[in-house]
Order: structure tokens, then C-alpha cells, then sequence
């Protein structure tokens, strides 16, 4: 079989893509809100799955078309990037395993449900509107929470069938506990949301300096081949993009923070210039937020609903 030379020979499209000897992705575009990728390494007799899907049919799709190389070598290993829905709601199916996220991940499980989108889906108004535009592909009702079942705190290193595999936090940044899967031997990296590649970032956790330091710490893995959250697969110019994006609102958003405007009023004043062609360019509320917290560590945190409509204001669904 061959293999992609580079991360632009790997197509993105929907299904199952090998990109070297024991190492392939799933990918699901188009990669915005809860269109997520996932990552599978498979070794001798056993593989490890890195993130599960947004909902209980959007993954059992992916692992029955992953057969063709689990039935050798069967999942007995899945690893949680991080603490969002569309990265372990789909947990259920592969309960047998051995389920591993960072404690800080495991511990924001218990908070970031399935319950949280189904009350988001049942607002009204523009947030209600915003959320029913986003969600409504996905089957909430259907999920059982299946949460980790082994934790690990800054690193963890693995043996998949005589592939080495280290698993890294290098949260708090997108959520609280964000962990990278490296195959070293590979020059495979799979991201988690770290990255979103075509998208706009969001800082759940912040700061975003810890966010902008993750980075340089993937790009210090040097790997040829780079899965991200949501979006086709890239390499370091896409980590690179990444951090471009961070650093630009932390700039922005502190020269707004020291003339005193408000963060809902920096949102609005800030013009996104090489970036307003991201998806998602309503993030940008959510990012100017964090830049705040980092700034003003007293400031009253903003509730996820009002993030939304903030979101949702700068989409147009006001």
C-alpha cells in the first residue's frame, strides 16, 4: 500500500484515511461546529482510537468502516483529547476499552454533558436560533455519558502493538485539560482541538498565552503529518496559522482592554482583516473574553448562554 508523501495528499473528505504503516485519521468535514476528526493507530493485535464523535450513529458509522483494520487489531486503547461533546459523546460504543483523558479532561466530563446541549437547543431568541443552526444534525437524546476511566496528569507514554505512542497536556488553553497523541516513529500528530484548520479557534479555558505556548510546543514535535480537531490534515504551517490567529487577538483584544472599552465593545470594534474569511468568525466574542481573564483575573466570568448570543451576534442572528 502507499502512502501520502505529504499532508496535501491526503484528501479532505469524509471516511477513513491512511497516512502511514500504523497510523490513519477519520475526517469529517466540513469541520465546523461539531464536525470533528478523530484518529486511529493501529499496532500488533491492538489499536488505539483517538476521540470519539459528537453523537451515538456519527460513530458507529466511523467504527464499523474502521473494521477493515480493527478486526485485526481491535480497539482496546481510546484517548479523549479534551472535555467537548464532539470528542467523546460516542464513548458508549467503545466502553470495553480502556478510556484515558487528562485530569483536568476527566474532571470538566462531569460538567460538559450532554444535558449542556440539549439546554442550549432549547433557548429561544437569536441563542436558540444560533443553536438549532449548529446542533440540530446531532442526536443528543440517544447518549449515554461515558466518561474516562483512567487519567493521567502531564504525559503518558504507551505501547499499541509495538508502536510507541506518547500522549501530552499541554492545557489549560481550548478547555482545561487539551492533550496531544504523537506517534513519534511516524512523525504523526493528532491535536485535538488545538487546532482548528479552516476555522476559527476558541478559548473555552484560555489563557491564551498557555494556548500560543501549546503551540510552539507542537510545533517542537516536528511531525510531517498533523491531524487536527476539525479541518484537513496539515503540518506545521498549520500550527503556525493557529497561533498567527491567537496572537493577533491577544494584541487586539489588550489595546481595547487598556482604553477601557468593555469586552463586548472590543468584539464589536475589532475588524479580523486576514482572518475574516475563518468560519466561525464569531468566536472572536468568546476569544476576547479570555484575553480579559488573562488581563483581569477578578473579572466576573461570562455564562456560556450569553457567550452564545454573543457568538450569534456577530453571525448575523441577532
Amino acid at each position: 500500500m502507499s502512502f501520502p508523501r505529504t499532508p496535501k495528499d491526503v484528501p479532505y473528505t469524509k471516511g477513513h484515511h491512511r497516512i502511514t504503516e500504523h497510523c490513519s485519521t477519520w475526517l469529517v468535514p466540513d469541520g465546523t461546529w461539531g464536525w470533528s476528526n478523530a484518529g486511529l493507530i493501529a499496532g500488533r493485535g491492538e489499536s488505539l482510537l483517538v476521540d470519539t464523535l459528537f453523537d451515538v450513529p456519527m460513530t458507529r458509522e466511523m467504527l464499523t468502516e474502521l473494521q477493515g483494520t480493527t478486526v485485526d487489531s481491535p480497539i482496546k486503547t481510546v484517548v479523549n483529547t479534551h472535555a467537548n461533546g464532539d470528542h467523546w459523546f460516542g464513548n458508549e460504543l467503545v466502553a470495553d476499552a480502556s478510556i484515558i483523558a487528562s485530569e483536568a479532561t476527566a474532571e470538566e466530563m462531569r460538567t460538559n454533558g450532554p444535558d449542556l446541549m440539549r439546554g442550549v437547543l432549547h433557548q429561544e431568541g437569536p441563542l436558540g436560533r444560533f443553536a438549532q443552526h449548529i446542533l440540530s444534525p446531532f442526536d443528543f437524546d440517544s447518549i449515554t455519558a461515558t466518561p474516562a476511566t483512567r487519567t493521567f496528569a502531564e504525559q503518558l507514554k504507551l505501547d499499541i502493538g509495538g508502536v510507541a505512542v506518547e500522549v501530552r497536556c499541554l492545557g489549560p488553553a481550548h478547555t482545561e485539560g487539551d492533550s496531544v497523541v504523537l506517534v513519534p516513529d511516524e512523525g504523526v500528530l493528532y491535536a485535538g482541538d488545538l487546532l482548528f484548520i479552516g476555522g476559527t479557534p476558541i478559548t473555552w479555558a484560555g489563557p491564551v498565552s498557555n494556548w500560543i505556548a501549546a503551540c510552539d510546543a507542537m510545533l517542537a514535535m516536528d511531525a510531517e503529518f498533523v491531524v487536527p480537531g476539525h479541518g484537513p490534515v496539515t503540518d506545521a504551517d498549520g500550527i503556525r496559522a493557529v497561533r498567527d490567529y491567537l496572537e493577533f487577538v491577544q494584541v487586539e483584544a489588550a489595546d481595547r482592554h487598556r482604553r477601557g472599552m468593555t469586552s463586548e465593545e472590543a468584539m464589536r470594534d475589532i475588524s479580523l482583516g486576514r482572518f475574516a474569511d475563518l468560519d466561525e468568525r464569531g468566536r472572536l466574542a468568546q476569544n476576547v473574553l479570555a484575553v480579559y481573564y488573562e488581563l483581569d483575573p477578578e473579572m466576573e466570568r461570562v455564562d456560556t448562554r450569553e457567550v452564545f448570543r454573543r457568538i450569534a451576534e456577530l453571525e448575523g442572528f441577532a
